[in-house]
């Protein structure tokens, strides 16, 4: 049911903002505008999509390791990948002191889980299999697709909102012309309400790793245990929020930036302390089947 219930959230969320777009392109008065927009933001956004992974990957230092260098992580890479009945990633390695590991792809085929340096150093074998089994999940359940559309549709918004501001296409034949306080709203509350249901998709697809993913591992004490301790990290090592990191940011455990103040709102991850309490309350149940969404 829960399972269902994310995925129900999920599509609802993706339908807000197609009827954003909808709405926008109405109150611009120019189907023109609204096709621009769109062929504008799917060919920037496919190309993210396809190399999701090198992008991820480069900007966090990374380089690929053998099993001969890593072998616990191949194992329980190796045993989690089988459990799900899943082909096994690429894997790699981070030279970032900062605790923490994501994974990309944009299918089980192509993907890639990358740790960090920082975080094999704080973390315990359960613990360090845990959050393999979260990166995992979001591989297995199709987040960077999930993603990869909502970020087209908010970029559509945005787009369009511009466009209305900056490049009049629609009003009518009246003298005075559109109003100019409808583009001006447009312009800010367009973008903005897309970005808010993009960070809603973000978090809601998080809490959904988290539970497939403690189901994969069976161990979801061990994912709260390892969260604890990421967060504490992530904490005290912050990355600078530049565009080399804030590109990667909303693919990773815990967020990597220094999130304070009204910046906290605006986090592609859920609280932590809600994360943990919610693994802590699924360990007090008999965990089951993984089910990937």
């Amino acid at each position: 049911m829960h399972r269902h219930y994310n995925g129900l959230k999920t599509a609802a969320l993706l339908g807000l903002l197609t009827a954003l777009i909808l709405g926008i392109g109405v109150g611009v008065g120019g189907g023109s505008g609204l096709v621009i927009a769109a062929i504008i933001s799917l060919a920037v956004n496919a190309g993210s999509y396809f190399w999701s992974d090198k992008i991820a990957l480069r900007s966090m230092r990374a380089r690929p390791v053998s099993e001969a260098e890593f072998p616990a992580l191949y194992q329980m890479v190796r045993e989690l990948a089988a459990d799900a009945r899943q082909p096994m990633p690429r894997l790699y390695v981070s030279p970032t002191q900062q605790p923490n590991a994501f994974a990309t792809g944009r299918n089980p085929a192509h993907a890639a889980v990358c740790v960090t340096t920082g975080i094999t150093q704080i973390l315990d074998y359960r613990e360090l299999r845990a959050v393999i089994g979260h990166e995992l999940s979001h591989v297995y359940n199709r987040d960077i697709l999930i993603s990869s559309v909502a970020a087209a549709l908010s970029s559509i918004i945005t787009f369009l909102a511009y466009l209305a501001w900056f490049v009049p296409i629609g009003g009518g034949d009246d003298d005075d012309g559109p109003n100019p306080l409808v583009f001006l709203a447009m312009l800010v509350l367009g973008p903005l309400a897309a970005s808010i249901i993009q960070l809603a998709i973000s978090r809601n697809r998080e809490f959904q790793a988290d539970a497939s993913g403690a189901a994969l591992s069976r161990d979801p004490l061990a994912l709260a245990s390892a969260l604890r301790k990421i967060d504490r990290g992530a904490r005290q090592l912050p990355l600078p929020a530049d565009n080399q990191f804030t590109t990667t940011a909303h693919l990773m455990i815990a967020n990597p930036l220094n999130a304070a103040g009204v910046a906290k709102l605006f986090s592609t991850h859920p609280p932590m302390a809600e994360r943990i309490r919610r693994l802590e309350e699924m360990s007090n149940r008999q965990v089951g089947p993984v089910q990937f969404q």
